[in-house]
């Protein structure tokens, strides 16, 4: 699963990005400063990040980028603005930017760029690294489709993502703070039962016509996910 540094000041615009990233199935990490983008993107490693060009504080946007390419970290850059002028986006390539969205924008078209920057950076994938299986249960990543014995299973996008997780890891012992640290990209509350509930939900949607059951609870640890 991508994961994505967010740098842009508006927490409104930001918390609308992070959600338009889950919906695709992307975690991301939001920071409202340069220097701390700076910070963030030297310490961890990102498969893409989304900067806002006007930034408040001692570093905007393009200093952000300079600062980053000029220490060797070469994560793509998507670069918002609302300064749309062609000077403005050459200057923002130039700096270092792998491309450039002018604001307002469509989040559809911001997570095709982000997908695209992604994809220009990995290895192009053979059609083994597009596709999970384990025992009869198949996740097709391209279409964003799973199904059971040829039975194709309606998931919702949280419900994808945490299938998803389960199948990169079979028959490993997950646990309720590793779920939703690594699916839903936050630190875990235990005073929350949101993680018992997906998993009953896609337990159910897995478990189609009677078959056997695919996802084991394990008392006191968490869930895993076993072939059938």
């Amino acid at each position: 699963m991508a994961n994505i540094l967010i740098v842009e000041d508006d927490i409104k615009t930001a918390r609308e990005i992070g959600a338009a990233l889950i919906d695709h199935g992307m975690n991301s990490m939001h920071v409202v400063d340069g220097a701390e983008a700076v910070r963030r993107a030297r310490s961890t490693t990102f498969d893409a990040i989304i900067l806002d060009r006007m930034l408040p504080g001692n570093l905007n946007g393009l200093e952000v980028l300079a600062a980053l390419r000029g220490t060797g970290v070469t994560t793509p850059v998507l670069i918002l603005s609302a300064l749309s002028a062609v000077t403005d986006r050459v200057r923002g390539l130039r700096t270092g930017g792998d491309d450039y969205l002018t604001k307002p924008f469509d989040f559809v078209e911001l997570t095709a760029r982000v997908d695209a920057l992604i994809r220009r950076r990995r290895p192009g994938p053979g059609v083994q690294d597009m596709e999970l299986s384990v025992g009869d249960l198949h996740l097709d990543l391209f279409r964003r489709k799973a199904s059971r014995r040829g039975v194709e299973i309606d998931l919702l996008p949280r419900e994808y993502q945490l299938l998803q997780h389960f199948m990169r890891h079979p028959g490993d012992v997950m646990t309720r703070a590793m779920i939703f640290e690594q699916v839903w990209g936050y630190r875990y509350d235990d005073r929350t039962n949101v993680i018992d509930v997906h998993v009953a939900k896609l337990r159910r949607k897995l478990d189609l016509n009677g078959l056997p059951a695919m996802i084991e609870t394990v008392r006191g640890s968490g869930y895993r996910l076993v072939q059938a």
